[in-house]
């Protein structure tokens, strides 16, 4: 249903508001929503419930004429009907949120400072090479410290 012309209006106002507040979140929720795509899409949940009620029907079917393998199959033609009716028909674009909350940008960094969220760049522990044995040094360390 299209939006009234106060509606657009109204909706206006509350764009240039909140660009003129929070500029960066209003870029963000714009690019957000332009490269998302990820609603669910109306023929694809009609096709996913279409094919849930054929397999209800099957199973019902499978149970009337105690054929075992014709209620499986409906069993599953439901379960698969209902997993494609609410899979989103856009694929998701995960990713790491640095320490300012912003996802990194195009060339894998930080996207302006977030860093990765990998916390200060300080120098590395000299004792030990692995992973492990950092790990084990530091357990190590808290328990001849004791209990705080």
């Amino acid at each position: 249903m299209p939006l009234s012309e106060h509606e657009q209006r109204v909706l206006a106002q509350m764009e240039k508001a909140l660009y003129a507040e929070d500029p960066r979140l209003a870029s963000t929720l714009k690019s957000t929503a332009s490269a998302a795509g990820h609603g669910l899409d109306r023929r694809r949940v009609a096709i996913g419930v279409l094919g849930a009620l054929v397999g209800l029907a099957l199973v019902v079917v499978g149970v009337m004429s105690q054929l075992i393998w014709v209620g499986a199959a409906g069993f599953l033609l439901m379960v698969l009907g209902g997993a494609w009716a609410a899979k989103p028909h856009g694929r998701p674009h995960l990713g790491v949120v640095g320490s300012e909350g912003r996802r990194p940008g195009p060339g894998g960094r930080g996207g302006g400072g977030g860093g990765g969220g990998r916390g200060p760049k300080g120098p590395r522990p000299t004792g030990g090479g692995s992973f492990m044995e950092r790990m084990e040094q530091q357990w190590d360390k808290r328990r001849e410290q004791g209990p705080s």
